[in-house]
């Protein structure tokens, strides 16, 4: 893994305790594209499933994803694509 992976995964971790967190490095596929890094590490999908969801609208979730990896949005990450969960949703 890498480092801006693990910063990701260890901020998502400690803010939202999830019940699932799945992030994928989606760097490969947009090499060549604006804001693609010749390393990777600038294109993410993450999947992640956690109470602090529960009763929050699918935009109020994905701004408190952005909040959580506020320091990687402003720097390495290009792109991150979230589907924020509450349990029992499914996904």
């Amino acid at each position: 893994m890498g480092s801006v992976l693990d910063s990701l995964r260890r901020k998502l971790t400690t803010a939202f305790a999830p019940e699932r967190l799945q992030i994928d490095d989606d760097s490969a596929r947009h090499a060549g594209h604006a804001g693609a890094h010749p390393g990777g590490e600038s294109h993410f999908n993450v999947v992640i499933e956690a109470a602090a969801f529960e009763g929050v609208g699918r935009v109020q979730r994905q701004r408190m994803v952005y909040a959580a990896v506020a320091e990687e949005l402003a720097g390495p990450v290009h792109a991150l694509s979230v589907t924020a969960l509450a349990p029992g949703e499914g996904g």
